[in-house]
């Protein structure tokens, strides 16, 4: 999907009723005490095995510093919203790494004013080429 369907930023998505059980069984197997909530520790645990990486310290503080502080942790309502937005930015990025490995014909790692100018006029035909060239020189 391209950004003219996709739009510049990630969208609303929802998981599958197979996925969001595997959500709810990740957090349920990673809650040891049978809380109803994740300490910070569980929580990185449950990154581990949901995307296969651990939380820093930066993003499991500014997880931390989103829970009703009435709470002793992530509560599975706050948990399976962090996760959808999690892979809502996943689906997202991924989504910008095939589209530009499309415009990167040579797999340098980078587009040329021509990569780009081809790009351009495969999404966008009729958008002139100074501003093209403008659009260029803003991103590179």
């Amino acid at each position: 999907m391209f950004f003219s369907q996709a739009g510049a930023r990630p969208r609303m998505w929802e998981a599958s009723p197979s996925e969001h059980k595997k959500w709810v069984e990740v957090f349920k197997a990673c809650d040891e005490e049978n809380k109803g909530c994740l300490s910070r520790e569980n929580f990185k645990v449950a990154v581990v095995m949901l995307f296969g990486y651990k939380p820093s310290k930066i993003e499991a503080d500014a997880v931390m510093s989103s829970v009703d502080p009435n709470t002793s942790g992530i509560l599975l309502k706050e948990f399976l919203d962090i996760v959808r937005k999690k892979k809502e930015a996943q689906l997202y990025w991924n989504e910008i790494r095939h589209i530009f490995t499309a415009f990167d014909r040579h797999y340098r790692g980078y587009l040329t004013l021509e990569d780009f100018k081809k790009a351009f006029k495969q999404v966008a035909p009729k958008l002139s080429e100074r501003i093209i060239l403008e659009v260029f020189r803003c991103v590179n």
